[in-house]
């Protein structure tokens, strides 16, 4: 390949697979948000070759991890071709937070949106919103209202915080 290679950050969105049977490659998806914008956001399929690292991607990487992948794009050659990167690098920013029980809550599912955490149980319509640091963003009375709620934070934050 005569281009430079590329480096992303990124979350984890998925489990990562195994690109073949015996697992010496890799697949993943790579959720990328330049802006921390839910619009401007990219899911960008990913494919570990080396199978040193193919084997640390399938067992050592969870949904929600934040990553810095370096490699190469990967253009379609044919329409139905996606676009990929092909992984050289890769490297843990932060690992994904950890319910303190999982096996007692599962129903409950932890969302990221952007540089923000969102827990959401099936049980009910209300959303717990945290920062990445763990912080209290507040509570949404549905999903439809976190975006209400985000702004009303970011705003708080940019008057001086409480």
């Amino acid at each position: 390949m005569d281009t430079a290679p590329i480096a992303l950050d990124g979350f984890l969105d998925e489990e990562t697979v195994p690109g073949d049977l015996h697992g010496s490659t890799a697949r993943f998806r790579l959720t990328v948000s330049p802006t921390d914008e839910r619009t401007d956001e990219m899911i960008l399929p990913c494919t570990v070759t080396d199978p040193e690292l193919a084997h640390a991607a399938i067992h050592d990487l969870v949904p929600g991890d934040r990553l810095r992948v370096t490699g190469y794009l990967q253009l379609p050659r044919t329409p139905d071709e996606p676009m990929r990167l092909v992984v050289a690098t890769l490297a843990v920013l932060e690992t994904a937070p950890l319910l303190t029980d999982p096996a007692a809550d599962t129903t409950a599912v932890l969302e990221r949106y952007g540089p923000y955490l969102c827990y959401f149980d099936a049980d009910t319509t209300v959303v717990e919103v945290f920062t990445e640091t763990g912080q209290p963003v507040g509570t949404a009375p549905d999903p439809d209202k976190i975006g209400v709620l985000l702004e009303a934070f970011e705003q708080r934050q940019a008057a001086g915080g409480e």
